[in-house]
Parts: structure tokens; sequence; C-alpha cells
């Protein structure tokens, strides 16, 4: 039986689900590059599971079965910046599925899933965690990932037509992450299910409402990158000054959003960058994000430094 019904909202959005899937990514951007599909209207693409799913900068998405995969084609004609992955993880962030996990977290004292910069989903946990994988972290605490985000551009003829969005949430299973697959990164994975069994074990005597089918939680983050682009492209225009400066609601309202998911607020952390082949680390309190969408590093001194890229470490000061 098909997990999504005719009258389903995804319809519009010329959606298509698979089995199996290499990449939703790689195939929703192959198929509009051989003119398979038509790169002039939206397209998505669901899988149960990818044989080899990517995340950022070419790392590999482990894809077990009962998750979600989902990749949207959008035609754009606004340059991309790394503002819309914030933008995309503030809108995902307040999708039902996760607002109703947030209140009865907050409900216990517990820290909610916010946005990571610049393109997760989860939190860091209260206490240091141990990743038990054999190594030593440091010091550090490993950041809980629930869901990763990746934007890539589609070109055909060395134009530009819009941009794939691919999320994977992890609904039913974290995978295991073994130290090859970290990467160096410090987090472990984490899913719907597990943060809503830890709830459960807190409140025996008020159980939370089971986690939605995959089928609504598509429709959720469907609903939530449309909201995206369209809260991308007025605050483009905002900047453009295409509306006066006074008006500049949409921007205001982002920047009021992002600060309450931001995942990092200050968190004391370590920023490791790679400079001419050298590696240079940058020490000191998370600060939010500029006008850009870089992360705001301010230093013991004082100095706010902007982030534009590196990896992201939080020291635990407990």
């Amino acid at each position: 039986m098909s997990l999504f019904t005719q009258n389903s909202s995804l319809s519009a959005l010329n959606h298509r689900h698979v089995t199996t899937s290499v990449s939703t990514n790689s195939e929703l951007i192959e198929a509009l590059q051989a003119g398979e599909l038509d790169v002039n209207k939206k397209q998505l693409l669901t899988a149960e599971i990818q044989s080899a799913g990517r995340g950022q900068h070419t790392r590999s998405w482990q894809s077990p079965p009962g998750n979600v995969y989902l990749s949207l084609y959008h035609p754009i004609d606004v340059p991309i910046s790394g503002l819309l992955s914030l933008i995309i993880g503030v809108k995902l962030a307040k999708m039902p599925v996760i607002q109703a996990l947030n209140l009865q977290l907050k409900a216990q004292g517990k820290i909610p899933i916010g946005v990571k910069w610049a393109n997760d989903l989860g939190f860091y946990p209260l206490a240091k965690q141990n990743l038990n994988f054999g190594f030593n972290i440091n010091n550090v605490i490993a950041f809980n990932k629930l869901a990763g985000i990746l934007i890539e551009p589609v070109w055909i003829a060395s134009k530009l037509k819009g941009i794939v969005i691919g999320v994977g949430l992890n609904v039913a299973a974290a995978p295991k992450l073994t130290e090859q697959m970290l990467e160096g990164m410090s987090y472990q994975a984490i899913s719907l299910q597990d943060i809503h069994e830890s709830i459960k074990k807190d409140e025996k005597d008020n159980p939370l409402e089971t986690i939605p089918s995959l089928a609504i939680i598509y429709e959720q983050i469907s609903q939530a990158l449309l909201e995206a682009i369209e809260c991308f492209k007025n605050i483009a225009a905002e900047k453009s000054n295409l509306q006066p400066s006074s008006t500049q609601y949409v921007t205001a309202q982002f920047n009021q959003q992002f600060k309450e998911q931001d995942a990092l607020k200050g968190l004391r952390i370590k920023v490791t960058q790679n400079l001419n082949n050298k590696e240079h680390i940058l020490e000191g309190r998370a600060y939010g994000i500029d006008t850009n969408g870089c992360l705001q590093l301010q230093q013991d001194n004082g100095n706010i430094s902007a982030i534009f890229t590196g990896r992201i470490d939080v020291i635990n000061e407990t």
C-alpha cells in the first residue's frame, strides 16, 4: 500500500516516491539536467532508503529504512547565499512534529531541538556525552544530530535554473556512526523516536501522541521548504532596497526566530578552519549570526569575528 493518497498536497510538487535511491539529490539533479523533468516546475523526490546518501562536503549520509530522505527542486531567480540553509533550518524546527516534542522537552527542563549553524537540526545536551567509538573527544560536547540539509544548484547550459534541497531526518532510527563516518566531527545521531521515548520515560502519566507517519512528515517538510524559499526571496528583496529599510519586517522576523532556535546560542565554541592548507583555530562564544548568515564569534578580547565556514566544536565548561 502506498504511503501517499491521491489527495496529498505533495502531488502539486510533482511528487515521485521510490523504494531505493542512490541519492535523492543526485537522482533529481541528473533527471533535471537530462531533460527528463521540467526545470520550470517544482519537483519532489522521496525514497525509503538511499544506497549512497550524501551530506555536506561529500560526507556520506547513512540511510536506514524508516527515516526521511527527501529532495525538492525549486526554480529560483535570485542569487543563493548561506542564509538560505539557516532559514530552512528555522522552518524545519517549526514543523508541528518538532514543536510538539519541543513543548514537552521544555516542560521537563531539557534542551529543545534547534538549528545548529549552518545546516543541522538537533541539540547539545546539558551534560557531556561520550560518543563511545573508542576515541577521545577532548572535553568537547557531542551534538545530537537529528537532521541535515544539503542545498545544491542546478546548472543547465551554464545557466542556473534552480536549486535542489535535500533533507535527511532520522525518524524511526538513528544510524550507527563509526569514527570513519564522523571524519573528526563531534556529533552523534539521534532520531525522533529516541527523543519521543526519552520524554515518555520521564512523563509516564502524560504520554505523548505517537510520531506522525512518514507521509505526514513529508508534507510538513515540503511545506517548510516552500515557506523557507519564499522567506529567502523576501529577505533578498529587502536587502536590494526594493522595500524601504523601515519596513524590513521579514528580515527582522527571521532574525528573531533564529535567535529562538539557535542551538549554539551562548555556548563556548572552537572553530577550526583550513586556511592556505594550514589549520587555524579560534575560540570564543557563539554570538548569533550576521545579516549574511555568517556565524558571529565573540572572542575573549571582546572582538567579534564573522565565520563563513569551519568545523564547530562546543567546549564543555562544567
